[in-house]
């Protein structure tokens, strides 16, 4: 497959039409690769989960990209849009607004166990028809999910002008290496200015940022079976091995698992 330039620049929720619906589905749903849903909101939670391929949510504060092994908690009233990377096997699980096992009013990313991962697929290949023996499947993946652990793949997205304008450079190029103070002359502000935007505003320093962002880059390029090598070279790290430290560290498995 030939590689293309991800734009990982969030959209949803700023300007444009935002669809409104009233449930949220639950159901599975096949993307091909690069496909979106547009930006719309639900009344319902969502629980969106990636059996395969890897899907990138965006949001109006900010973006989740997500793989086999983590799931997406979108509550209700939440603005967001979908891209696949990769073939995309998305599964929904909408669930009334009422119903929050998690007690989270933002997008959160979680962790999928095995058992987690059937009960999902479970519930969305065959959406309920009120039985009792859907109730109970209902209620175990309910537990399940209380139990999942939280993860940090949530990329924020700056809303000072300054700071914005940082952040579009390393949006279209995650492997620039220029220094804060670099990028900060071509955008017209301080390092010291911007140091302290990246805390404030994103709650992160810049170099926790840029990570986060060429960790999320990484995820759609592996997706997109680009070789390991390749992706460390256009996320912006020195070596394929520093590449793979860091990301064994965040994400708990080595960066090959997405590219068989």
């Amino acid at each position: 497959m030939e590689n293309r330039q991800i734009d990982l620049t969030p959209r949803a929720g700023h300007g444009g039409e935002v669809r409104h619906e009233a449930g949220a589905p639950t159901r599975s749903r096949w993307l091909t690769p690069g496909e979106v849903i547009d930006a719309h909101r639900h009344d319902d939670h969502q629980i969106v989960y990636a059996a395969r391929g890897v899907v990138l949510v965006t949001t109006g504060s900010g973006s989740w990209v997500a793989p086999a092994n983590r799931a997406l908690w979108i509550p209700a009233g939440t603005v967001h849009a979908h891209q696949a990377s990769g073939d995309l096997e998305l599964h929904f699980l909408g669930l009334p607004a009422a119903v929050n096992p998690l007690g989270l009013d933002e997008p959160t990313a979680l962790s999928v166990s095995p058992l987690l991962r059937e009960l999902l697929l479970a519930s969305t290949r065959s959406p309920g028809d009120g039985s009792d023996e859907r109730r109970r499947l209902r209620a175990v993946l309910l537990d399940q999910l209380r139990a999942s652990a939280q993860q940090p793949l949530h990329l924020p997205a700056p809303t000072v002008a300054r700071l914005r304008a940082v952040c579009d450079l390393l949006y279209a190029d995650p492997a620039d290496n220029r220094t804060l103070a670099q990028l900060g002359s071509q955008a017209g502000a301080s390092a010291r200015t911007l140091s302290r935007l990246f805390r404030s505003d994103l709650g992160m320093t810049f170099p926790q940022w840029r990570t986060q962002l060429r960790l999320q880059h990484a995820l759609l390029l592996l997706a997109e079976h680009t070789p390991v090598t390749a992706v460390a070279h256009r996320c912006g790290w020195s070596s394929a091995s520093a590449f793979i430290d860091v990301f064994g560290r965040v994400f708990g498995h080595t960066p090959g698992a997405h590219t068989a």
